[in-house]
């Protein structure tokens, strides 16, 4: 007797929440998510601009989604987004914790660490591990109620597990702005690893699944000097695409992944394993 396991990966039915639903991964995840049949609410800074990129979605996938604003770094900015996809849509049963900062003030994230500022420090926790921390908990509270389980995926990165390795970034550049692996993002997206672990052990009673996609670096502006060094730290020989982390995004949302919690997964073309 033969056995169809496609189903594993269907969201129809389901509601999905996406926190930096408009940036460089977020379009992509939202796309995916609602291609498969969820109800996607986009949620970033930009209400009316999610609020289109819904439409868009929509009108490509045939499902409903919605597009609101949110700053995760806020309490009642977050409050206000589950109660509203709760009044939308009945219920969440995904939450991606994609939203990330990289600061309105580029020279202040990339400066050296001896050098950093708390200001810059806390600006960016706000939102790198505050955020995660104040939405999975809102979302978290809603999943125990619904009494359903869930599924939990926070954006993590190989810097929050790796010491970043200063050799790619000599000659390197980032919308014009010299780069390194900035001191708070690499804590923030430890934080965020450490925490998804810590979830997932809490909330497994409830039947919610928390893991962390720990994405590998994202062809999204560097200049060639820091593409082809990256390229060379790569088994796989080449930096990610945006397109490269939504099949393991939609593995740890769906059924697919119903017994895994608490896992780092890593999409970086093999660059830990070196």
């Amino acid at each position: 007797m033969s056995v169809d396991y496609r189903h594993l990966f269907d969201l129809h039915g389901r509601v999905a929440i996406v926190t930096g639903g408009l940036g460089i991964l977020g379009d992509h995840f939202c796309r995916a998510l609602a291609a498969y049949g969820a109800h996607v609410v986009v949620a970033d800074l930009d209400g009316e601009a999610a609020a289109r990129r819904a439409d868009e979605l929509g009108e490509a996938t045939g499902v409903t989604c919605a597009g609101r604003g949110c700053d995760v770094a806020d309490p009642a900015s977050v409050d206000a987004l589950v109660a509203y996809t709760v009044e939308r849509f009945g219920g969440i049963d995904i939450l991606h914790n994609n939203a990330a900062s990289k600061s309105d003030d580029l020279p202040a994230f990339f400066a050296p660490v001896e050098d950093y500022s708390l200001s810059e420090w806390r600006k960016i926790m706000a939102v790198n591990l505050d955020g995660v921390f104040l939405v999975s908990r809102a979302v978290g509270r809603r999943m125990i109620d619904q009494g359903r389980g869930g599924s939990i995926v926070h954006t993590g990165s190989i810097y929050g597990q790796l010491g970043a390795d200063a050799r790619i970034y000599d000659g390197s550049e980032y919308l014009g702005q010299t780069i390194n692996t900035p001191p708070v993002y690499a804590a923030s997206k430890a934080g965020v690893a450490g925490l998804a672990r810590y979830l997932a052990t809490a909330w497994a009673a409830h039947g919610i699944r928390v893991n962390t996609l720990v994405s590998g670096g994202v062809r999204s502006g560097q200049n060639a000097a820091f593409v082809e060094r990256y390229a060379q730290r790569v088994p796989l020989g080449r930096m990610g695409e945006a397109d490269d982390l939504v099949g393991a995004l939609l593995y740890l949302a769906s059924d697919a992944s119903r017994y895994v919690t608490g896992q780092c997964l890593f999409v970086d073309g093999g660059l830990s394993a070196w």
